[in-house]
């Protein structure tokens, strides 16, 4: 990434000793179930805070970081994800360049707790990102990149065009395009209303997850859908809360039972069971931010093109470019790389990829 965005201030750190990189896990051998519990935040980064930004409204954005020196690379999450899903990068890039990673829960978003939450307009989460810089490093910050996901990518293009933070150096937006994502918004809610409401446990959504191909990794997806999920706040039987439907993926993988009376009681049991549980819903209800969709997307390639920094564009595939950012590629106005074995959650599926460029 240093390289490609001539940031000659992140500096390469030494290697790890012993040959094994920061981030690398032990693979699992054939025939071993995979391990779908969840992992603590504070394997990946060094402090957890939050950071208050206005003592007037008393907004407060979850911020996650590591690093005490060097130039700043923040951090913005996809739609419907939190900080933690750049949690296995920041282990990664944290060991390879020596750098600051701070990444932010966005508004409405994992632990951030602001007022008018549901204010997702481009112009204020933009402002949001100006303004915790702000309360993080007062009127001088340091040399700050900004690396962006998905609807994360449209905010930091927003950010960096309306000079929310003047130090920026440099820009790296990870697989949003205007033309794809404005084709996509009319398939979005029949993709939201596609995935389960509920799930009975954190570990069953990191299953799910996995298994529906939301996110490739399995370590990262172990500590990202914590973020995205929290317990329900009301009963189950209440009309809000259906009845979770994230144990079928691992129904679907058991042997349907001969005999009809015993199947009867088994689904008796597990409907038992569930009560006695807390289920888990999204953190965030994406299909009611509809009306800011085409915000965040419209007219964000030129946006992207005028920002007056060297700027990254990676892709999960070639497809997703649009006329105006062809043009501006062989302009060479910015650089792009292709991951074409990811998923749209670029960082997460391909971390260690993603920190090389």
């Amino acid at each position: 990434m240093s390289s490609h965005l001539h940031l000659n201030l992140l500096a390469s750190r030494p290697p790890v000793p012993g040959g094994l990189q920061s981030g690398s896990k032990m693979r699992m051998g054939p025939g071993r179930k995979r391990d779908f519990s969840p992992l603590s935040w504070s394997q990946y980064f060094e402090t957890m805070e939050d950071t208050l930004y206005s003592l007037t409204t008393l907004h407060t954005f979850r911020i996650y970081s590591s690093g005490q020196h060097g130039p700043v690379l923040l951090l913005l999450h996809g739609g419907g994800h939190s900080a933690l899903s750049w949690a296995v990068f920041t282990e990664v890039i944290y060991n390879r360049i020596n750098c600051r990673v701070v990444a932010m829960d966005l508004r409405a978003h994992g632990d951030t707790k602001v007022k008018n939450s549901d204010d997702l307009s481009a112009e204020t989460m933009a402002k949001d990102i100006g303004k915790v810089v702000e309360a993080l490093y007062g009127e001088n910050p340091p040399p700050i990149m900004m690396i962006g996901h998905s609807m994360g990518g449209a905010i930091a293009v927003h950010t960096a065009a309306a000079n929310h933070v003047p130090s920026l150096l440099g820009l790296c937006v990870i697989d949003v395009v205007e033309g794809t994502a404005m084709d996509a918004l009319n398939s979005m809610q029949n993709f939201l209303r596609s995935r389960p409401k509920t799930f009975k446990s954190v570990e069953n959504a990191i299953e799910w997850s996995v298994k529906s191909g939301q996110i490739r990794n399995v370590e990262s997806a172990r500590v990202s859908m914590g973020g995205q999920v929290k317990k329900c706040e009301e009963p189950l039987n209440s009309p809000g809360v259906s009845k979770s439907i994230g144990e079928v993926i691992i129904e679907e993988e058991e042997e349907e039972e001969e005999d009809g009376e015993s199947n009867h009681k088994r689904k008796k049991e597990d409907d038992q069971e569930v009560k006695k549980e807390s289920l888990y819903t999204w953190q965030i209800d994406l299909s009611k931010t509809e009306k800011y969709w085409e915000g965040w997307f419209s007219g964000l390639s030129a946006l992207f093109l005028s920002c007056p920094v060297p700027k990254l564009l990676l892709l999960a595939g070639v497809d997703r470019l649009d006329k105006d950012l062809t043009i501006g590629q062989m302009q060479g106005k910015f650089q792009m790389q292709v991951l074409p074995q990811c998923g749209h959650a670029v960082h997460e599926d391909a971390p260690e990829k993603v920190s090389g460029f």
